[in-house]
């Protein structure tokens, strides 16, 4: 028989909400051998990966993170509550102006080199972030872009890092992969070979070194026999190699997992993982942060038009078509923070149902009233028509849900035409803005990932938002340490999305992780991506 999805998740707290709690595997035991060797084999999506996604420091995609995670290590941890606990900082303080953030580093870390971690090495790295050179966007806009300041050695073991005004993200950013270290000696030589990656180029403080990477294949990391400094108190891993195995197909990641050649498989879709056979185990983790969304480009064509804007999202069925596609597992999503994430606006669920004669008056009040013989509607000569570009490789739901998409929207007289483009050709079209619409989800547990998505000078506000009003906030909400003020700053912003759509979102995505019982101790972090810091095999 088919398992049950496993949906895990607790309620908004002040700090956080905690749908990625940190979950224990509940595999059988593993045998007295499981401290000798052996080897998790983790089949993985990996898509992209090679086209020069290998640094978290300059990547945006989740992958990134999710691999190198491995080897990059951060300052500090964030727990299942939203706290934060030691890492490589044993201790830190901030100033009352929040300005400033001193750590006292671990005195005893080494990188797989061999070289010190030290605040040195801190400031290294941050300082390659920040550089213009390195073209680095999420990881920059994590450290606090214009905000940021410098870092600055003050002593052997202590580090001080300042902002240009109160930056209250910055611990959360401080505790994923896209601010962790690598080896001074790699950022000295060989920092331009980061996004590429490989074998003496990832090198890190981490758990696992990464000894082999064939490019769209597998990444093969081996146990750093001398890690002593994991969170919680964390050591070496208990098994030997964590050998990656890149897997773009579904279908061929949940056979692997289910034939037992691989210990565990990520990325599985809900159609696929409702017919796992009951012999795995399988958790669905509820990405916190930006659902799966559309991005409308308002300086780009017909979506200039706010009624035009509000017509194309309530032309959409997206109830049917999410719960058809995705089994129910993933819920529709009606804000542009998911329901997971901290300050959350739960008031804005049902407001903007599907509604076709609604979108239909929008449209006619705008002006497109006429209809060529398609049935697509006119105004002035020109059809009522958007082109759609997505970045391949697109999986096949999301394929089925923008079939879906488009035929609701032909439905009200509304063309939409999708190309999916490799990488190169997304990026001619998505740096000067030439597109009407594209889409993506993004993943984070503070509301300030807004900020990159709408403000004026976001590296991802690809629905070209120029608000002062809205870039007055986004700022706040970074300024305030006030966990009652933030919430209510990132409230006001999703209703004035609701009403202004520049962005479309659609359903809340989970990280869908299948294992068998030759692993036990799994744990997930606050994303749904597996930690194997207490995994044993047997």
């Amino acid at each position: 028989m088919p398992t049950s999805l496993v949906r895990r998740f607790l309620p908004v707290t002040a700090f956080f909400a905690a749908s990625a709690l940190l979950l224990s595997g509940c595999a059988g035991a593993a045998d007295d051998s499981a401290d000798s060797g052996g080897e998790v084999v983790w089949a993985i999506e990996g898509a992209n990966l090679a086209a020069g996604h290998m640094d978290p420091q300059t990547s945006q995609l989740d992958v990134s993170g999710m691999v190198q995670r491995a080897v990059l290590d951060s300052l500090v941890f964030q727990e299942a509550d939203g706290s934060f606990s030691p890492w490589l900082a044993k201790s830190w303080t901030v100033s009352d102006d929040s300005t400033t953030y001193t750590f006292e580093l671990r005195d005893d870390v080494t990188f797989h080199d061999g070289e010190a971690f030290n605040a040195e090495a801190v400031k290294a790295n941050f300082d390659r972030i920040v550089d213009p050179e390195t073209a680095s966007a999420q990881a920059a806009s994590m450290l606090g872009a214009d905000f940021y300041e410098a870092t600055t050695v003050v002593d052997e073991y202590m580090v001080e890092v300042t902002f240009t005004q109160p930056y209250s993200p910055f611990l959360q950013a401080a505790s994923t992969a896209n601010l962790g270290f690598y080896s001074p000696a790699v950022l000295e030589t060989s920092a331009d070979q980061l996004k590429a990656g490989g074998p003496g180029i990832n090198v890190g403080t981490g758990p696992f070194e990464l000894t082999e990477y064939t490019p769209d294949q597998e990444l093969v990391y081996t146990r750093n026999p001398d890690y002593t400094w994991g969170p919680g108190g964390a050591e070496a891993a208990q098994f030997e190699t964590l050998r990656v195995e890149l897997l773009p197909e579904a279908s061929v990641r949940a056979g692997v997992v289910e034939s037992g050649e691989a210990d565990l498989a990520s990325n599985i879709p809900p159609n696929l993982a409702v017919e796992l056979p009951d012999t795995l185990t399988v958790d669905s983790v509820e990405y916190p942060g930006l659902p799966y969304s559309l991005y409308l480009n308002e300086k780009y064509g017909v979506f200039a038009d706010e009624k035009v804007r509000q017509a194309f999202a309530r032309g959409i069925d997206i109830d049917a078509a999410v719960e058809e596609i995705f089994f129910g597992q993933f819920p529709r999503a009606w804000s542009i923070l998911g329901s997971t994430t901290p300050g959350y606006d739960a008031s804005l669920e049902d407001s903007w149902p599907f509604d076709q004669d609604a979108a239909n008056a929008l449209l006619d009040d705008a002006g497109w009233t006429e209809r060529d013989s398609d049935g697509i509607r006119m105004k002035d000569g020109t059809r009522l028509s958007v082109r759609w570009i997505a970045w391949t490789p697109v999986p096949d739901d999301k394929a089925a849900l923008g079939n879906a998409i488009q035929s609701d929207l032909a439905e009200i007289g509304f063309e939409v035409k999708r190309e999916v483009l490799e990488p190169g050709a997304y990026n001619e079209q998505y740096g000067p803005k030439t597109f009407d619409l594209t889409d993506w989800g993004f993943s984070g547990v503070d509301g300030d990932l807004l900020r990159s998505h709408l403000h004026t000078e976001g590296f991802q506000n690809a629905s070209q938002v120029t608000d002062p009003e809205i870039d007055a906030l986004l700022e706040q909400g970074i300024s305030t340490s006030d966990v009652d003020e933030r919430a209510d700053i990132y409230q006001k912003l999703q209703q004035w999305n609701a009403e202004y759509t520049a962005i479309v979102p659609l359903y809340s995505p989970s990280l869908i992780t299948a294992y068998n019982d030759t692993i036990s101790g799994l744990e997930y972090d606050l994303y749904g991506r597996p930690l194997f810091y207490e995994v044993t095999v047997g």
